[in-house]
């Protein structure tokens, strides 16, 4: 099912396939090495040959990371990039590959619990730069680094959405910008919509928001509207 998945998404306009086979809902608890790889493994290794665009590895293990690598991917998403681990980084340097830090504070089974920071966008602007240098100091190419400013990830409704209105701020960084707004909960508090799967509008407001203040990125589930989407973005801020 996730093969079919992936070659759909291709086909209806994906740029990227992320793989990833750990939850990082609010809430979601760990699970070993050993049982990531066998979820995302089979899944790369059937796609990799398929597909003519990149593979980003959705994880926060080292160990997986490699593996992945080497099975196809060509991505490295670390949705535990702040603070960056530099077993990670040197993964990504040592295959040579682009990797995506992600802000995140705590880890995805806590990060909900009570989000408090001193300046929200100077808070998470100077936690990614200092993943960055960590990166780079581990050898990282920084032509190869992506930033993710976490939405969702340890970070109220209220702060998402003024991560989405602030977004060009993070320009200071000189990094391509992803950002992952689909279905998530701070779209269904804001429209009192309880089920993600109707959150597609919600969605595409978040995205498009995200494109017209910066965004190089977006990591969506509903590929074909949001390719629709941002093609005439393209066409009306083009000409």
């Amino acid at each position: 099912e996730a093969v079919r998945r992936a070659l759909e998404m291709v086909r209806e306009g994906a740029d990227i396939i992320d793989v990833g086979g750990e939850s990082t809902r609010p809430g979601a608890e760990k699970i070993s090495a050993a049982q990531e790889l066998r979820r995302v493994l089979p899944v790369i290794e059937e796609i990799a040959p398929r597909i003519n665009i990149p593979i980003s590895i959705d994880t926060s293990k080292p160990e997986v990371a490699r593996a992945a690598v080497k099975a196809g991917a060509s991505i490295i998403n670390d949705v535990m990039g702040t603070p960056l681990d530099r077993e990670m980084a040197a993964v990504a340097a040592e295959l040579g590959v682009s990797i995506v830090i992600m802000h995140i504070k705590g880890e995805p089974r806590t990060m909900q619990a009570d989000p408090v920071y001193a300046d929200l966008i100077p808070d998470v602007i100077r936690a990614l730069r200092d993943s960055i240098l960590t990166a780079e100091s581990c050898g990282v190419d920084g032509k190869k680094i992506i930033i993710d400013p976490g939405i969702g990830f340890g970070k109220t409704a209220g702060h998402n959405i003024e991560i989405l209105r602030r977004l060009r701020e993070f320009k200071s960084l000189n990094r391509p910008i992803l950002v992952g707004p689909s279905r998530k909960s701070f779209i269904g508090a804001a429209l009192g919509i309880e089920d993600p799967r109707r959150r597609l509008m919600g969605t595409a407001a978040a995205a498009a928001a995200a494109a017209i203040n910066g965004a190089d990125i977006v990591r969506v589930h509903d590929v074909m509207e949001i390719a629709q989407l941002m093609a005439m973005l393209g066409k009306i801020y083009s000409s």
